[in-house]
């Protein structure tokens, strides 16, 4: 009954007031303006766990270890809006203001000062007042690390208020249905990944380890640079993730995964925390000999800069931060005093200070929050119509805000372009940094190329002619592949179970050839081709044929030669003695019809030897199966004048009237004519022509003579083949098999020596006799002792 009562009083009281639950968030460090930005960074890097009991209202996060990279990035801020306050080119007559909250690096109270900087800081505030009010900063300038900037873009997205970071550079954050308010003055990691591909690809290291952090930023990262790896050609041996808090067993699990490694570069898209975890087992286990390529977050520069005092709304901050800055302690201080620590006086000396705040190696970085600044001023410049004043009474609101960012498009003093893609990313362009060694033992970070996504990707990657110093010291490019390079002549084939990247080399087969490095596949020569013996060039194959100039050719060259020469000593001979009874008895036309059939066949031999040609392949055969038609059939004339002389011996014979001289000319010049019918066919239908024999041998071609009508070839053959007579039957049937089985210009020997051995058989066997009587037994060159009719000896 009281509760009712009680509300039925509150409801109807005419100033009904709200009460904010928890305690409200302020800012570490603030500047008063007619614009109010915002600002997240880590002050400090870690916080103190407690155990909450639910028994009563849990403490605020008590931050310790000091950042000085968080002050950094908040004085950078402070300067950019002390530049823009006292210009009177951009937004004259307007002051900038900021707050700024410090996130101890939790990603939990960073969302909790997001939702500060866009809410009021009024505690209570009556029902009766406009609940829809503006948001009390314009833009907020986010945190260093992707994954704290992905939670605080996800709040504060749907109130289109600009979340802007200097230094998060998780791909994923170009997401624009997930993220529509983030934009980044530092490029995405989607071309960090491949610019670092194309380095390690430029260098010729196909064969790597990959580190990353087990976060966004690691895991988005290196993905993306391992699926441009593989797309560019290079092997990961292995991929692992690490991270600061990790326990010491995984790190060592990690050592051991590098040591059994065979890779020498090692690909990283670490944070410097991670790193450094990882760098000093590396020191204990004296692992060395190892080139690191890594992203920016550990990339440093070597610029400096004066940094101007800060102003801090909480004194104990600026109290804490002084301290650790000088190494002091103010008097009373609540911080633990140690043994001979100097008491702070205030006036302390930056001059002399060497630690993390005077260490300007992150310019780059600073340079990232002076362009945001000045991003957000000028959209307001724009929205508030600013020429020489601006117009004050405008109202302000975040999505207008938000549009006109992404619109924007100018240059800071030093000439630089700034503006923002679709996705809320400036453009990629990347310096590319080598350590080296000076002589006093420090490093010093030496810009050695350039990487501009902008460009063609053939002219994305620039390097400078500088001398670069590599792992330990070394002035040589170091090597880490799984496999050497596979020279020309040789090809590529994959090791069993293994990435692409291990592979033997095989040298190519007989006939084929590769003429670069690393082919993956030997080409074969052209036909007429063939491989030389590094089997890198196709050159043209040796010609083989029977020639006059090697020996084989000159002997039967010689050969034909004489058997010509010697059928005239015997045509003159027989002319010479062709009165005699031995010339008369033999049928002297007849003979002299033989002999010069076989001076033609002597000398038609020659044509098998030489070149090939079209006049030669079609003279060989049909010259000298004609001439041996005749040849033959005069040795067939001779041989039934004496068959029929034998039968006219025999009572009432009359044969010889049928076969007389007459009879003879006839048959002889029948036969020829049967064989030139024959020839003119062959020639006419299918002549034998000029052939490049390639497939008896691979690596020469047989220059020869190719048939044409082979019937007609072997009807030619058949012809004086039937015609033959004792030795030279035994010769043409001994010259079949040989001359089928003899391989390129030896068949054409096998066919001459043929011809030769025919024409050597048909002139020693029948004239050399003769000759021999007529020469040297002139006393039985008579007519009686032709006819057995011996004188009677006394």
């Amino acid at each position: 009954m009281y509760f009712s009562t009680f509300m039925n009083q509150l409801f109807h009281a005419e100033d009904r007031v709200c009460l904010q639950m928890g305690d409200p968030e302020n800012p570490q460090l603030s500047k008063d303006g007619d614009i109010i930005l915002g600002g997240i960074f880590s002050f400090h890097r870690s916080w103190i766990n407690r155990r909450d009991t639910y028994m009563h209202k849990p403490l605020p996060l008590q931050c310790i270890s000091l950042n000085f990279r968080g002050f950094q990035y908040a004085q950078a801020m402070l300067f950019a809006i002390d530049e823009i306050n006292n210009s009177s080119d951009l937004l004259p007559g307007i002051t900038l203001g900021c707050k700024i909250y410090d996130s101890c690096g939790s990603i939990a109270r960073g969302v909790r000062a997001s939702l500060a900087l866009i809410n009021s800081q009024e505690t209570t505030f009556k029902l009766s007042d406009k609940c829809t009010k503006p948001a009390q900063v314009q833009a907020i300038m986010g945190e260093s690390s992707s994954s704290p900037n992905m939670a605080a873009a996800t709040v504060i997205g749907p109130f289109h208020i600009p979340l802007i970071s200097h230094f998060a550079t998780c791909a994923c954050l170009s997401d624009k249905n997930k993220y529509p308010s983030f934009l980044r003055t530092i490029p995405s990691d989607h071309y960090q990944s491949r610019a670092l591909a194309q380095l390690v690809k430029y260098f010729g290291w196909t064969w790597v380890g990959a580190v990353r952090s087990n976060d966004d930023y690691g895991n988005n990262g290196m993905a993306t640079v391992i699926e441009t790896a593989e797309e560019l050609g290079i092997c990961v041996e292995y991929s692992v993730a690490v991270f600061r808090t990790d326990p010491m067993i995984k790190i060592l699990q990690i050592i051991d995964i590098i040591k059994s490694s065979t890779s020498k570069v090692i690909v990283t898209f670490l944070s410097p925390g991670d790193l450094n975890v990882l760098l000093q087992e590396f020191s204990q286990h004296n692992l060395t000999g190892y080139q690191w390529v890594g992203s920016e977050g550990w990339i440093f520069d070597s610029h400096t800069a004066a940094m101007d005092q800060l102003n801090s709304s909480s004194k104990e901050l600026f109290r804490e931060f002084w301290e650790a800055l000088f190494d002091c302690k103010f008097e009373n201080s609540a911080s633990t005093t140690t043994e001979n620590q100097r008491e702070c006086s205030g006036h302390e000396d930056l001059a002399g200070v060497k630690n993390t705040f005077t260490d300007m190696s992150l310019m780059p970085i600073f340079y990232n929050i002076y362009k945001e600044v000045y991003a957000v001023a000028h959209a307001l410049h724009d929205i508030l119509s600013c020429n020489n004043t601006c117009n004050k009474t405008a109202q302000l609101d975040p999505f207008t805000i938000l549009h006109h960012i992404k619109r924007i498009r100018f240059k800071t003093k030093e000439g630089d372009e700034v503006y923002f893609n679709e996705n809320g990313d400036p453009p990629a362009k990347y310096e590319i940094i080598n350590w080296q060694p000076t002589e006093n033992g420090n490093v010093e970070f030496v810009p050695v190329g350039l990487y501009d996504a902008s460009l063609p990707a053939d002219r994305q990657l620039t390097l400078t002619n500088r001398t670069l110093v590599w792992a330990q010291n070394s002035e040589q490019v170091p090597v880490s592949v799984c496999s050497e390079k596979c020279p020309p002549g040789t090809r590529k084939v994959l090791q069993k179970g293994k990435p692409v990247c291990c592979y033997d080399c095989l040298r190519c087969a007989d006939g084929e050839i590769s003429n670069s490095t690393d082919s993956i596949s030997c080409v074969r020569c052209h036909s007429e081709f063939w491989s030389n013996e590094r089997r890198d060039a196709c050159i043209k194959k040796k010609e083989e044929f029977l020639s006059y100039e090697e020996m084989m050719g000159a002997l039967l060259t010689a050969a034909s030669l004489l058997g010509t020469c010697l059928t005239a000593v015997v045509m003159f001979i027989f002319f010479r003695y062709r009165r005699t009874p031995i010339v008369r008895a033999n049928n002297s036309e007849l003979s002299f019809l033989l002999l010069f059939s076989l001076t033609l066949c002597f000398l038609c031999s020659l044509t098998f030897i030489g070149r090939p040609s079209g006049w030669s392949c079609m003279l060989r055969h049909t010259a000298f199966g004609i001439t041996f038609v005749l040849c033959i059939s005069c040795v067939l004339g001779k041989t039934m004048v004496v068959l029929m002389a034998f039968r006219a011996t025999l009572p009432g014979s009359n044969v010889m009237k049928w076969f007389g001289p007459a009879q003879q000319r006839l048959s002889v010049l029948g036969f020829t004519l049967i064989q030139v019918f024959i020839c003119l066919l062959w020639l006419t239908i299918s002549p034998p022509f000029p052939f490049k024999n390639i497939k008896d041998f691979k690596d020469r071609i047989i220059l020869e003579c190719a048939l044409g009508s082979a019937v007609g070839f072997w009807a030619v053959l058949a012809k004086f083949i039937t015609f033959s007579m004792l030795i030279f039957c035994a010769v043409w049937v001994t010259f079949i098999p040989a001359y089928v089985s003899s391989p390129g210009k030896f068949s054409v020997a096998v066919e001459i020596f043929a011809i030769l051995s025919s024409g050597f058989g048909l002139l020693i066997c029948i004239f050399i006799p003769k000759c021999y009587i007529i020469l040297l037994k002139p006393e039985r060159n008579t007519k009686r002792n032709l006819m057995g009719k011996e004188a009677p000896t006394h």
